[in-house]
């Protein structure tokens, strides 16, 4: 019973660590699909979609950068959060700039 009791412990602290992980890739999975149904719509254009899609890669490589020590700080998340709220501004930004894709022209690029 005395082992059961600090293993608990143990894994009640390592739950959050783990949940804040995966709600930074859904966020950007989330945002990624924003992206995508705003290029379909036209309400994003290509060249507006290549400036959200590197904004995205840069909070990816920065993620990876911080964890190469093999978890993330709180300090971590709190940066990466910052940088996807500035990331959520820009792509709702640019999908209501008033700029789209002519709807007679087919959509092209990634």
């Amino acid at each position: 019973m005395n082992r059961t009791v600090p293993l608990a412990l143990l894994l009640s602290l390592a739950a959050p660590a783990i949940a804040s992980a995966d709600a930074i890739d859904d966020r950007q999975a989330r945002q990624a699909e924003r992206i995508e149904r705003g290029r379909e719509t036209g309400s994003i254009t290509w060249i507006e979609g290549i400036k959200l899609r590197a904004e995205q890669n840069r909070i990816a490589r920065t993620k990876a950068a911080l964890e190469a020590d093999g978890r993330l700080s709180r300090a971590d998340r709190t940066r990466l959060a910052e940088m996807q709220t500035e990331a959520a501004k820009s792509i709702r930004s640019e999908s209501r700039d008033g700029w789209h894709r002519l709807f007679g022209l087919p959509r092209f690029g990634k």
